[in-house]
């Protein structure tokens, strides 16, 4: 019981002391978004996944990086704590949410920052780096999901092959309940559960990424996309002339496929690419060894 309690004591001291701090930052159109940062030293500011997701997911991320990094995670426009009156197409666009990280930017005083773009994340941290590339010391791509919108022409089938025929007739299940008004957390959580098996390598991070799956808003995962059609989503010409050192990193299991990360790496002139293997879509979840090892080593070497 005395070693529970210290336990317990040891974790109330743990959380304050890395979740150093969080706020809002108001928008021009009035919209808040919410930030948390964690650790000192060079800022990382870590874009998470979705669209149409929050960063509550990011948070182990962020903590694991804040050892040597001030990263920071934040609830892109719409989601989580960041509110948007009333989502629509005027406020739920590409341009606002880059201009949120600058914003994001000059509110924490920072004046260059690394940018850490995980799925989605890595596509919107691409668009930024067209608009402000010399706020950028570093971009590390992680699963990105592409510096155009080729992801829309192979996201699906990639997914849905990486599922047993079981996993897919429970995904379709659980999404036809969903689709006919079941919103409850428990169906969104076995769709999850069923889905989650085609983005992890090791099954023991199933539950992790199943809940992550239930943190989504479609509403505004579908006007993101809505938007990156309006504005023909293509990052390579403007990102030809970036000179800042790039790491592309995913899984060589990856739903997103090899030749997305390859037409990256030739767009950037100062890139390098790495594929891990036993490696599907999380790479500090399947191959936290390599993961982490490679951004020590590409963030010392720049």
């Amino acid at each position: 019981m005395k070693r529970l309690i210290v336990l317990a004591a040891v974790i109330l001291l743990y959380i304050p002391c890395n979740g150093q701090k969080d706020g809002f930052v108001n928008s021009a159109d009035n919209s808040k978004i919410y930030y948390r940062t964690y650790g000192k030293g060079k800022p990382m500011l870590i874009i998470n996944g979705g669209p149409g997701m929050n960063s509550d997911g990011f948070v182990s991320l962020a903590m694991q990086l804040s050892g040597k990094y001030q990263t920071i995670i934040f609830d892109q426009r719409g989601t989580g704590k960041s509110t948007v009156d009333k989502p629509d197409s005027t406020n739920i666009t590409m341009a606002l949410m880059a201009e949120d990280m600058e914003l994001l930017r000059k509110h924490l005083n920072i004046s260059t920052w690394i940018i850490l773009g995980h799925s989605f994340g890595g596509m919107l941290a691409s668009y930024y780096a067209t608009i402000y590339p010399d706020k950028i010391d570093a971009l590390i791509l992680s699963s990105s999901g592409g510096i155009d919108m080729d992801i829309l022409n192979m996201a699906g089938n990639s997914i849905n092959s990486k599922l047993s025929k079981m996993e897919l007739d429970s995904v379709n299940y659980w999404n036809d309940k969903i689709n006919n008004g079941d919103t409850s957390y428990s169906a969104k959580l076995q769709r999850g559960t069923f889905l989650a098996a085609a983005y992890v390598y090791d099954r023991k991070n199933i539950p992790v990424i199943a809940k992550r799956l239930t943190q989504s808003n479609a509403l505004v995962g579908g006007l993101v996309w809505d938007d990156m059609t309006r504005i023909n989503f293509d990052c390579s010409l403007k990102l030809s002339s970036f000179d800042k050192p790039v790491l592309i990193i995913q899984g060589k299991e990856d739903i997103v496929n090899e030749g997305m990360a390859l037409k990256a790496h030739k767009a950037f002139k100062n890139s390098k690419l790495v594929y891990m293997d036993r490696c599907v879509h999380y790479g500090w979840l399947d191959r936290p060894d390599l993961y982490f090892a490679e951004i020590d080593k590409f963030l010392q070497s720049k």
